[in-house]
């Protein structure tokens, strides 16, 4: 964690979610930046996803929450992710996700809300590849 608050500063908000499995997930909400860090882990908490949700947010080189769905998969496929997965949440809102980029981008309705960019993180703490 100390890391990322060396290079975004002090988080505006902290939040510890602990789950059943003695598995802990810390999140620091950057406000300003529309940027929250995720680390997983107790005893050595390791970076596992950023979500930001920032109007000027560039993905290769082109504003992600000006694009429409159909655009945005378009753009992620001529970019080489294919691995494409869509989902309904209980909460209401859609998913997009590109399994072969650990990336998923949420939508209400036709906006896009917040994009998600991930690592899997096993057991023990670790960064697992694809």
């Amino acid at each position: 964690m100390e890391g990322v608050t060396k290079i975004l500063g002090e988080p505006d908000e902290v939040e510890d979610l602990a789950d059943n499995d003695n598995f802990n997930t810390t999140v620091l909400s950057y406000n300003e930046t529309g940027i929250s860090a995720f680390f997983e882990g107790i005893d050595a908490p390791i970076l596992s996803c950023i979500e930001i949700d920032h109007r000027a947010t560039l993905l290769f080189g082109k504003k992600a929450f000006e694009m429409s769905r159909e655009d945005l998969i378009q753009h992620m496929n001529q970019n080489g992710f294919e691995d494409l997965d869509k989902e309904e949440e209980e909460w209401g809102e859609s998913r997009i996700s590109f399994e072969d980029g650990l990336i998923d981008f949420y939508y209400n309705g036709q906006e896009l809300t917040t994009i998600n960019f991930g690592v899997l993180v096993n057991e023990k703490g670790e960064i697992e590849t694809l």
